[in-house]
């Protein structure tokens, strides 16, 4: 049913690398093996049209994945929003839906 679906929603930036990469050859389904994928701003998501994912390290490259999916300056706003309301950050912290 992925294959015809009007919106697919990634639940983790792993998750976002793994249906990119497929995306890449236009074969969404099920396999195994490993991506070399790196997702960063100015990137074009081919499948993915929302993502739930943790706030994650600054200058990290899942930062840099979350700054694709969004802008960076919106990402930044809603960073600064997570610190003012005391958000939980990192890995088993607090988590976001960017749409």
């Amino acid at each position: 049913k992925i294959q015809t679906a009007k919106k697919i929603a990634a639940v983790g930036t792993t998750v976002t690398r793994v249906l990119e990469h497929l995306a890449r050859d236009r074969k969404l389904e099920a396999c195994d093996g490993e991506t070399d994928i790196f997702i960063y701003p100015s990137y074009e998501f081919k499948v993915i049209s929302a993502l739930q994912t943790n706030f994650h390290l600054p200058c990290s490259t899942l930062m840099m994945l979350v700054s694709a999916f969004a802008t960076r300056d919106l990402i930044m706003e809603a960073y600064a929003k997570a610190v003012e309301e005391k958000y939980r950050f990192y890995s088993y912290g607090d988590c976001m839906l960017i749409i």
